[in-house]
């Protein structure tokens, strides 16, 4: 069964968007969508890195979206810039620096088209085991920091008092969104990853009485639009990362058009 490239694709997309939903979630409540936007371009440096030292891709792009967040909370104590600033900085400079490293590597066939709008359809099997190995080691590693992690994020200063260690758990948080950066890049691409997470997450907010039922919610809603992307790239021949994008971006118009309608009844 998993030798048909459409339903390894469907397979990996559910992964994918089972891990993206939760951590959406996250993103959306701190506002954290530029922090998503730096990671995923981070991720390219990590493939230029990765075939320059010939090393697995995935780690690669792990190793150097971690790097990426540990120079932003470092840079952060500096109060000269912004966090938005700092972010965008960051954000196109690792963006450009990447292109500019895949630019020297001549020697190397680079399908860059693939790499930052993603190339679903490739999948393999192995990349099947990653997905769904890591995705549920960063979903467990999320698990265990919940309490903590959504206590500092409705308080810090309380989750602080209660002594949850909420700086912590926002690191293992950074360090988790690097995991799956690293393993959604091939799905959706590297310009894609954060719509990935941001939109059925926002999505979801309709839907939900509490944080774990918005979780699931975005978790389904992410699915869905997998589904419903892949299916559409098949029967009007286009692009299936953007297809993916696209899905959940209509599942989000049409859940917000009856607060529309009641605004202007």
């Amino acid at each position: 069964m998993l030798d048909d490239f459409f339903t390894r694709a469907l397979v990996a997309g559910i992964g994918v968007a089972l891990v993206a939903g939760p951590f959406g979630c996250f993103i959306v409540w701190r506002r954290m969508a530029y922090f998503g936007d730096t990671l995923s371009h981070a991720a390219l440096l990590g493939v230029a890195l990765s075939l320059l030292l010939e090393v697995n891709m995935v780690l690669a792009v792990f190793v150097v979206s971690i790097g990426l967040a540990l120079l932003l909370m470092v840079l952060r104590r500096n109060e000269t810039l912004s966090s938005d600033a700092l972010l965008g900085l960051l954000s196109h400079s690792a963006l450009a620096i990447g292109l500019v490293c895949l630019a020297f590597l001549t020697f190397v066939r680079i399908d860059l088209m693939g790499l930052l709008f993603g190339d679903i359809l490739a999948v393999s099997k192995s990349d099947l085991g990653v997905i769904y190995t890591g995705g549920a080691l960063v979903l467990a590693a999320l698990c265990a920091i919940w309490r903590p992690l959504f206590a500092g994020t409705v308080s810090p200063e309380l989750a602080e008092a209660e002594g949850m260690r909420p700086e912590r758990a926002n690191l293992v948080f950074m360090v988790l969104m690097a995991g799956v950066i690293a393993i959604a890049m091939k799905i959706v691409g590297i310009l894609l990853i954060t719509a990935l997470l941001i939109i059925p997450a926002a999505t979801a907010r309709r839907f939900s009485s509490g944080p774990e039922v918005m979780a699931l919610w975005a978790a389904g809603i992410g699915v869905v639009s997998v589904v419903g992307g892949l299916f559409g790239s098949l029967k009007f021949d286009t692009p299936s990362g953007p297809s993916i994008v696209v899905a959940a971006l209509m599942i989000f118009i049409l859940s917000v058009l009856p607060l529309y309608r009641k605004s202007y009844s």
